[in-house]
This record gives C-alpha cells, sequence and structure tokens, in this order.
C-alpha cells in the first residue's frame, strides 16, 4: 500500500524528533501479515501505575479489536499496559474468527510481556473482511519484546501505516508545578477520513500522572475538537480507535491542570491536520470555519456539509473558487440558513453577502488565494453566535486511483 505511494506534497519534511516518555518503550518488527519487507506489527508496553483512555468509532460494524478495547477501558486499574497494533488486514466483519484471532493475539501479548491480558489493547487496520493471519503475530511477540526501547517511537509510527505517505508525530512540553512533562503521539490516517470518532489509529503518551476519569474526560473533550473535526472522504472505518497512556513517570499530577489539557489538545490537533495533509491524493489543506450559525449543532452541520461535498472539493482541486458551491453545500446541509443572511470568503476575499454577490468582489483575487496549498473558507450563516471550524483536503483523480485497486 503506502510503500508504492508517492510522498503527499503537504507532508512535513521529516519525522519529528519526538521525546522519550519514560515508563513507555516500543518496538515494530515485518510480520508480513500483507505484505514482505515492511514494519507491520508494532508493540508499546507502559509501566505499572498507567492512565489508560481512548475514544473509538461509533460504526455499526466495528472490528473486533475496537469491542475488546471499548470492554477493557470500563474496567481501569493502575496495572501495566501493552498496545499491540497491525496493519495490512483489519480484522473486520470476520466474524467468530475474528474474535478468536484478538483472543489469541491478547493471550499471547500478555504471556511475552508479563502484562495482564485485561490490559492488552490491540488494534488492527488495512483490508477488511479478510481472516487475520494472526500466527505471523504471535510468531513474532518475543522478538518485540526482546527489542523494546524508549526511542524507537519512530518505527512505532512506521508500522502502523497502511496507505499514508509518510509517518505522523507530534509532541508537546509544559510545565506542572515546576516540574515539566512531556506529550509524544503517533498516527496513521490517510483515506476512509470521518469523524465518530476520526478514522484513524492514534496513540499519545504522556508521562505525567493523571487519574483516569480526568483523562478520560479530557480526551473526550479534545477529540471532538480536533479529530472529530477533519474529513477526507466521508466514509468512517470500521477500526479506528485513540489511546492516551499516562505513565506518571514525571511525578508531576496534570489531572486538572488547563496547561496539560492544552498542549495535549495542541498534539492531538497537529496529529488530525497530518492525517488531513496525508489526505489520499490530497494536493491542498483546506480550512472551513463557519460563524454566526444558532448554534454548535448547526455550525458543525453547515461546516461538514461545506467538507465533504465533492464538488466544493473538486472545485477546489481545480483551483476554481466556485462559491456557488458553497450556497449549495449550506443550504443542503439541514441546519437552519438564510439566503439574505449568508455571506462567505476565500481567504480573506468577500465573495458573497446579502443573498448576492458581493459588489467588492474580484475573481482575480479569489482565483488567487485558490492557487495556494493551504485554503480558508468561511461562511457566515447571520443567525446566531455559534462557530466551528473543520479541516478537510481537496478530491483529485490521486483518490480514486488509490482506492479502485486498494487490494491488489
Amino acid at each position: 500500500m503506502a510503500a508504492n505511494l508517492p510522498r503527499s506534497p503537504l507532508a512535513p519534511a521529516a519525522f519529528p524528533a519526538l521525546p522519550m516518555i519514560d515508563g513507555v518503550e516500543f518496538a515494530a518488527v515485518s510480520a508480513g501479515v500483507r505484505y514482505q519487507g515492511r514494519l507491520d506489527v508494532m508493540l508499546a508496553k507502559c509501566a505499572p501505575g498507567t492512565s489508560i483512555a481512548g475514544t473509538f468509532t461509533r460504526s455499526a460494524t466495528r472490528s473486533a479489536s475496537v469491542l475488546d478495547c471499548q470492554v477493557k477501558l470500563g474496567k481501569q486499574s493502575r496495572d501495566g499496559a501493552a498496545i499491540l497494533v497491525n496493519s495490512g488486514n483489519s480484522n473486520a466483519f470476520t466474524g467468530r474468527n475474528g474474535v478468536a484471532a484478538v483472543g489469541t493475539i491478547v493471550q499471547a501479548t500478555s504471556d511475552a510481556t508479563g502484562v495482564a491480558a485485561d490490559r492488552i489493547f490491540t488494534a488492527s487496520t488495512g483490508v477488511i473482511g479478510e481472516p487475520l493471519p494472526f500466527e505471523r503475530i504471535t510468531e513474532k511477540l518475543a522478538d518485540l519484546n526482546a527489542e523494546l526501547s524508549a526511542d524507537a517511537i519512530a518505527d512505532a509510527a512506521a508500522a502502523i501505516m497502511t496507505t499514508d505517505t509518510f509517518a505522523k508525530g507530534s509532541m508537546a512540553t509544559c510545565d506542572v508545578d515546576g516540574k515539566i512533562v512531556k506529550i509524544a503521539g503517533i498516527a496513521k490516517g490517510s483515506g476512509m477520513i470521518a469523524p465518530d470518532m476520526a478514522t484513524m489509529l492514534v496513540y499519545i503518551f504522556t508521562d505525567a500522572h493523571v487519574a483516569q476519569e480526568h483523562l478520560q474526560d479530557m480526551t473526550t473533550r479534545l477529540v471532538d475538537e480536533t479529530f472529530n473535526c477533519i474529513t477526507v472522504d466521508s466514509d468512517t472505518s470500521t477500526s479506528d480507535s485513540l489511546i492516551v497512556a499516562a505513565t506518571g513517570a514525571s511525578g508531576a499530577d496534570a489531572s486538572e491542570h488547563p496547561g496539560f489539557e492544552e498542549a495535549l489538545g495542541s498534539v492531538m490537533r497537529d496529529l488530525a491536520h497530518q492525517v488531513v495533509r496525508d489526505g489520499e491524493g490530497a494536493t491542498k489543506f483546506v480550512e472551513i470555519r463557519v460563524t454566526g450559525a444558532t448554534d454548535k449543532t448547526a455550525a458543525k452541520m453547515h461546516a461538514m456539509s461545506i467538507a465533504n461535498s465533492p464538488l466544493v472539493k473538486t472545485a477546489i482541486a481545480g483551483e476554481d473558487p466556485n462559491w456557488g458551491r458553497i450556497v449549495m453545500a449550506v443550504g443542503k446541509s439541514g441546519a437552519a440558513a438564510d439566503r439574505d443572511t449568508l455571506s462567505i470568503w476565500f481567504g480573506d476575499v468577500l465573495v458573497a453577502e446579502n443573498g448576492w454577490v458581493s459588489p467588492t468582489y474580484s475573481e482575480a483575487d479569489a482565483a488567487l488565494h485558490m492557487k495556494s496549498d493551504h485554503i480558508r473558507i468561511r461562511a457566515d450563516i447571520g443567525m446566531g453566535s455559534s462557530d466551528v471550524t473543520v479541516w478537510t483536503c481537496d478530491l483529485t483523480h490521486g483518490y480514486i486511483d488509490i482506492n479502485a485497486d486498494y487490494r491488489s
């Protein structure tokens, strides 16, 4: 998959230098789950005292791994924890075989690492509906456990990629009562990206102590503002998982620390943006801001209607300032809108207002903005005071090329 795809033109220059997080170690191997010669299984092992929080896809056809993790998330303890992820096969829509595969992997991971089975969180990503060759994974667990290292997070990020063209990582630090705490996160995601939760795999680690209930509250709030505000193609995956692990090794208690929550949110936002920048076939990063809506729900409905419209996304790909498509998307969203109070901007260019094209509108200026690789669209509904920002990418023929032969 990813090995044959050119690097996204919106990709960062390189994988960032992430800090080592005390209390967590990583390893990655090539197990040949689907393809030979590429890292495709990663293990993260967290020390005793680690709090775990998470959010998962709301798909009605979610995978066996997701269902297993959701059950375990509600049975928290302060023991150690481990995360085991494979790429190449999602183990979704695989019936009882899928459930059995998860059980076997969990027990084998527990045996190899000494972590209790109810603290093993697994995920699989890749093709849907094909039996997972789990024995290829279990055969590598001894190697994974032996190779655990605090500085191997970059390998872990590479191992979870599917159609991603670059590994995704982000970090932040913050001061908690005079102690510097560190946060490092990795993510995968490129296609089948739409909220509920975000359609991807995300793993974030910090050496702060955060009580589990506080960590879960933070995670839920921040996901709604970040990963649930991105879309590539409006399709929600069966396998998406986000896990935050707080080892507590720094000794700093960030359970109710606003600065820590802000730093964690910055990592989530950066990773979410990287997923959009790696959208399948993407050439433009698109920020859509809706203001003046009747409430937050209406603002989100308008924003996602614009972000998910194939007509809007193809116009952006063609660098066409076709503002009529924004009017269309607002009108079809299902949220309250009024033609005569709607205003639209492309970048800083006022395009439409008062139910008609703005008398100051310059097609040349709007067209110039559309040539940028970072497009900003704003729609003011003019009916209230609520706003929201979402992020998406353009829709090019590259998306078709990738997905037309995804299984080959």
